[in-house]
C-alpha cells in the first residue's frame, strides 16, 4: 500500500488484539446472514432459493469491495478511509435490518459487504508498524482474528435470532459494534498520506489485468474461486438442511455450526509454515483431499448423523483456511511493489466464486436437497484437483524444455 509506515514503536501490546478484535467484527458482516437464511424465508414469505439471494449478494458485495473500494487505500489517507467505510457500513447494516422485501435486504447485503473490506486495508498498516522480527506473529495475530469473526459471526447472529425470534437482531447488534469501531479504529491507526501518483485512481485499476500474466497468480485464483465455491455452496444450504427433517434445529444450531468448525480452520495456520518446506501446491492437495472427505462424509457417508456432519465442517474449514495460506503464500513472492494488487485480484477471484457457489448452491437444493449441494461442492473439489494436476503437468514440460 501507498503511504509511509510509522514507527515501529506506535504498535503497543494493547493495540494490537483491538485491531484484531476489529478485523474480526468486520469480516463477520459477511459471514452473519448464513444461519438465518431459513428464518428469513419463513418471516419474508420467500422461497428457500430466493432468500439465499441475501447469501449470494454478501459475497458478491465483498468481491466488488476488493476490486473497486480496496484500490482507494493508495489514494486515500489511511484514518479517513477506514473511518468512511465503517460509518457506511453501520448505515448499511441498519438497512438490512429494516428491509421489507428479499430484494431490498439483498441490495443492502451487496452494500454492507462491499464496504466491509475495513480487515485488508489494517492488514499491511499494521505490517507496517511492526519491527521486521515480529512481522509474522503480527500478522497471525490479525488473520486469528479474521478467522475467529468468520466463525464466530455465524454463532453469535444464529444464536440471537433464535433468542430474539427475528433475523433483524444481529443485523442491529453488527451495526452498533461497527459504530463503535468507528470511534476507535481511526485513533489505533497512523495517519499515513498517500504518496502523489501520476495514474490515480483508474490507473491503479488499469494496472490489474496485466498481472494475470503471472502464472501463480492464475493459478491461486483459479484454486480460490472454485475451492471457495464450494465452501461457499455448503454454507448458503446447511441451515435449510439443519432445519429440514432429517434433524429439526433452529437457527442458533445452523450458527453453532461456525464455532464447531473453529478448530480445523485455527489448525489451518500451520500450513503457512509447511508451505515454507514443501511448497504451495503440495499444501493445495492436502487441502483438496480435506475438503473432497469433508463433502463425502456431509453428502454421503454420514447418514444423518450431526457428529459426522461436525466432523466434516471442520475438515471442511481446515481445508479452504490451509488452501487459501498456500495461495497467497504462492502469490506474495511474485514482487513487493505489487504485492497489494495481487492479493486484490487474488481476493477477488476468490470471493467472486464465493458469490457463484452461493447461487448455484441455493439452485441445486431446490433441484434436489441437500445431497444435490454436495455434489456441487465435490464437483468443484474435483474441478480444482484438475486445475492443479494440469499445472503440475505443464510445470514438468516447461523444465523438461528448459533442461534440453
Amino acid at each position: 500500500m501507498a503511504g509511509e509506515s510509522t514507527p515501529h514503536s506506535q504498535l503497543t501490546r494493547g493495540t494490537l488484539p483491538m485491531l484484531a478484535a476489529a478485523c474480526g467484527i468486520t469480516v463477520g458482516n459477511v459471514y452473519l446472514c448464513q444461519p438465518l437464511l431459513d428464518q428469513m424465508a419463513v418471516s419474508l414469505r420467500v422461497p428457500e432459493q430466493t432468500a439465499g439471494l441475501v447469501a449470494v449478494g454478501a459475497q458478491v458485495g465483498y468481491a466488488l469491495g476488493i476490486l473497486f473500494v480496496l484500490p482507494l487505500a493508495d489514494v486515500i489517507a489511511s484514518r479517513r478511509l477506514v473511518r468512511t467505510l465503517l460509518v457506511l457500513t453501520s448505515l448499511f447494516l441498519l438497512a438490512a435490518a429494516f428491509s421489507s422485501r428479499t430484494s431490498l435486504l439483498a441490495a443492502a447485503s451487496v452494500a454492507l459487504t462491499a464496504s466491509t473490506v475495513v480487515p485488508q486495508i489494517l492488514i499491511p498498516i499494521v505490517s507496517g508498524m511492526t519491527a521486521p522480527e515480529h512481522r509474522g506473529r503480527t500478522i497471525g495475530a490479525l488473520q486469528t482474528g479474521l478467522i475467529l469473526g468468520i466463525l464466530l459471526s455465524r454463532t453469535a447472529s444464529g444464536s440471537l435470532a433464535q433468542v430474539t425470534g427475528t433475523w433483524r437482531s444481529p443485523y442491529l447488534l453488527a451495526a452498533v459494534l461497527t459504530g463503535l469501531l468507528v470511534l476507535i479504529v481511526p485513533r489505533l491507526i497512523p495517519e499515513r498520506e498517500t504518496k502523489p501518483r501520476h495514474t490515480g485512481y483508474l490507473g491503479l485499476l488499469r494496472s490489474l489485468p496485466p498481472l494475470l500474466q503471472h502464472r501463480p497468480l492464475r493459478l491461486s485464483m483459479t484454486l480460490g474461486f472454485l475451492v471457495f465455491g464450494a465452501f461457499s455452496a455448503l454454507w448458503a444450504t446447511l441451515a435449510f438442511y439443519l432445519a429440514g427433517p432429517d434433524f429439526g434445529f433452529g437457527p442458533a444450531t445452523a450458527g453453532l455450526f461456525g464455532l464447531y468448525g473453529a478448530p480445523g480452520a485455527i489448525l489451518a495456520p500451520m500450513a503457512g509454515r509447511l508451505s515454507d518446506r514443501v511448497g504451495s501446491s503440495k499444501i493445495n492437495l492436502v487441502s483438496l483431499a480435506a475438503s473432497g472427505i469433508a463433502l463425502a462424509l456431509a453428502g454421503w457417508l454420514g447418514g444423518g448423523s450431526l457428529l459426522i456432519l461436525v466432523v466434516a465442517v471442520n475438515l471442511l474449514d481446515f481445508g479452504l483456511q490451509s488452501g487459501q495460506i498456500a495461495n497467497q503464500t504462492r502469490i506474495l513472492g511474485l514482487g513487493d511493489d505489487i504485492r497489494a494488487r495481487l492479493n486484490t485480484l487474488y481476493m477477488a477471484a476468490t470471493f467472486g466464486g464465493g458469490a457463484a457457489g452461493s447461487f448455484a448452491g441455493t439452485l441445486a437444493w431446490s433441484f434436489g436437497g441437500w445431497t444435490s449441494a454436495c455434489g456441487l461442492s465435490l464437483a468443484l473439489i474435483a474441478a480444482a484437483a484438475s486445475t492443479l494436476v494440469l499445472n503440475w503437468k505443464n510445470e514438468y514440460r516447461s523444465s523438461h524444455m528448459k533442461g534440453e
